[in-house]
């Protein structure tokens, strides 16, 4: 390949897909950076550029971020990481992540409508992890997916859709882009500017969504940890589905519960895309200090 490579981070996410299934595949050393490179058509220049300009990380540091040891890592004396409360500043990416998101639930009559009266707006723009997918009320986003080569926009849109069938939704791309571009920049997270997020789902999978929201940026809890969390100790499976339903992704970061060992057991928007968050994120830590 060799030639000029794209500069947005959606376009870098193919690529960076390949570079998941090439570390999955040979494990997490890079030691043999030309051999990486050349697996994904780059040059070793190129290959360092494509992290730095995607996720800040050296190839190193982001193969060691989607590694299974730094699952486990995130879960290491983590004890407590939803019941703790952070006595740091704004400044801190990890802290201000959970303030730059403002939730409400909608009345459960709602969601038992299907949606029912609802108008939604729907719309795709581009995010760090290819198409990003958005649904959204008056009220604020209520669901957030993604589209790649195997996913097209439509089809991400009707993952998301199928949840309010009876909601009335209508294309604004315009309108959802900025929600899209807050939720993927960390030099817009802001507590004074809150992303508005819209919870709809039963009693039960909105605690463990309003749970999820808990976790800071660079950290992990375990399925088990959330149900010890909202009393539920014996509702690990219950909350797994949960999390499974969330509706919001990324925004709502299912992607930082992982199983007890540090498995990074399913996502509904792939494996591959959960590592790649993951990583990401250990970019946007690392610039924050």
């Amino acid at each position: 390949m060799n030639q000029m490579m794209p500069t947005t981070p959606a376009t870098d996410y193919d690529t960076i897909r390949a570079a998941i299934r090439y570390l999955s595949e040979n494990g997490p050393d890079v030691a043999d950076l030309p051999g990486f490179a050349r697996a994904l058509g780059l040059t070793e220049r190129q290959l360092t550029d494509l992290f730095r300009r995607w996720c800040g990380l050296s190839p190193k540091s982001f193969a060691q971020a989607v590694a299974l040891d730094h699952a486990k890592f995130l879960l290491r004396n983590k004890e407590s990481v939803l019941d703790t409360t952070y006595e740091v500043g704004l400044s801190s990416t990890s802290r201000l992540h959970d303030l730059f998101v403002n939730y409400e639930a909608m009345p459960p009559g709602i969601f038992r409508a299907g949606g029912e009266g609802l108008d939604m707006i729907w719309g795709a723009a581009p995010s760090p992890f290819g198409m990003a997918v958005v649904t959204a009320t008056e009220y604020g986003m209520s669901g957030l997916g993604f589209a790649d080569a195997e996913t097209s926009i439509e089809q991400a849109f009707e993952d998301l859709a199928n949840r309010w069938p009876n909601a009335r939704f209508t294309r604004d791309d315009a309108r959802v882009a900025p929600m899209i571009a807050q939720a993927f920049d960390p030099e817009k997270w802001s507590a004074d500017r809150p992303v508005r997020v819209v919870l709809i789902g039963t009693d039960f999978e909105v605690k463990v969504w309003e749970t999820l929201l808990k976790i800071p940026v660079g950290q992990a809890t375990t399925y088990q940890k959330v149900a010890n969390h909202i009393g539920r100790p014996t509702a690990q499976r219950a909350v797994g589905a949960a999390v499974g339903k969330n509706p919001i992704s990324f925004v709502v970061p299912c992607h930082r519960v992982v199983g007890t060992s540090g498995a990074l057991t399913g996502y509904h928007w792939g494996v591959p895309r959960k590592r790649a968050i993951l990583g990401w994120e250990a970019g946007v830590i690392s610039a924050a200090h």
